[in-house]
């Protein structure tokens, strides 16, 4: 559920939507997310000043709490192809 509510935002700020990575994972009550984005896109994920970044992991800090849980965010650049 916090996997897609992430990867439905995040589809809709960057221009690189098909090198977007999500892993999900679970453990003692916490879900721990990480990012990988395009590093091209890792701006507007950020955001000004990380204004951006502070409401994808605002709502997802809201969405574990209604399932009891705790959330973290981790925000990746991933590795440019090489050419």
């Amino acid at each position: 559920m916090l996997k897609d509510l992430i990867e439905s935002i995040l589809k809709k700020l960057v221009d690189h939507p098909d090198k977007i990575s999500i892993k999900e994972s679970l453990v003692d009550h916490t879900i721990h997310v990480e990012i990988k984005v395009a590093p091209e896109d890792l701006g507007k994920i950020i955001g000004k000043e990380g204004k951006m970044a502070r409401v994808i992991r605002t709502l997802a800090h809201l969405t574990a709490a209604q399932q009891g849980q705790n959330a973290t965010l981790d925000i990746l650049e991933q590795a440019k192809d090489p050419k």
